[in-house]
């Protein structure tokens, strides 16, 4: 209930009148049933943006350190997360994995919609970052088609760093669904799941305009990191 309050009451209204985003290509996606929408990851706005501007309820996998900060404002902050339709997933150790494609399974074994950034983190630079694989097992062992999707401007809104975005219009485009049932029952197999992660981040690519870097992101701006310490903000993962 409190979802769909933020969505057509409070935050969704606020949104489009602040940032006046042009959408493209909704009807790419699904009107009901299961499906993963992958999308790149420029800005902390992100999460919000793209449910206010599609008609379905759609639910993130969150980084679990959204819902576990102390005091009140730790219980706030978990509340609206919970209340925005984000999962709490706990990204460490080597169960983390695993664990963030059992709850993306979970939800779409329910016909809904799941939302993924593929890169595992917000890009530190703009670029586009290679895709981690869990999008490519979750599409196939729950035989779903995935949603391309770009952000488009948000980086230049609200870079790392940066907590009030700034007030610019941005743009959210759609592609096509991708159908990666060929590959049924190869969930396990090393190279299908590669090819059908690029194949994902290679939509999103043609979508976005963005440059592609053919590493993961956190590796990258941890490197950066280490070369030029105090440059960049936290590395947020």
């Amino acid at each position: 209930m409190f979802y769909y309050l933020l969505k057509y009451v409070v935050l969704g209204p606020l949104l489009r009148l602040f940032f006046r985003p042009g959408i493209e290509g909704t009807e790419h996606i699904p009107a009901d049933g299961a499906a993963i929408i992958a999308g790149n990851h420029l800005s902390f706005s992100d999460h919000f943006l793209m449910p206010a501007i599609i008609k379905r309820r759609i639910t993130f996998l969150a980084k679990a350190e959204y819902f576990t900060g102390p005091g009140v404002k730790g219980r706030l902050i978990a509340a609206f997360f919970r209340s925005a339709g984000q999962i709490p997933v706990d990204r460490s150790g080597k169960e983390a994995g695993q664990a963030a494609i059992r709850e993306g399974l979970g939800v779409l074994s329910r016909g809904e919609l799941l939302g993924i950034y593929p890169e595992g983190t917000r890009s530190h630079d703009g670029r586009l970052y290679k895709g981690k694989v869990g999008v490519a097992v979750m599409a196939i062992k729950g035989q779903v088609p995935v949603v391309p999707c770009a952000m488009v401007g948000t980086f230049e809104i609200q870079p790392p760093g940066k907590v009030v975005p700034r007030l610019k219009q941005v743009t959210i485009r759609f592609g096509e669904p991708l159908d990666f049932s060929r590959y049924a029952g190869l969930e396990n197999e090393k190279a299908a799941i590669r090819a059908v992660t690029d194949e994902i981040m290679y939509a999103i690519l043609g979508l976005s305009g963005q440059e592609y870097v053919d590493e993961y992101a956190a590796k990258v701006k941890a490197a950066e990191q280490a070369e030029r310490p105090g440059k960049f903000p936290k590395l947020r993962r």
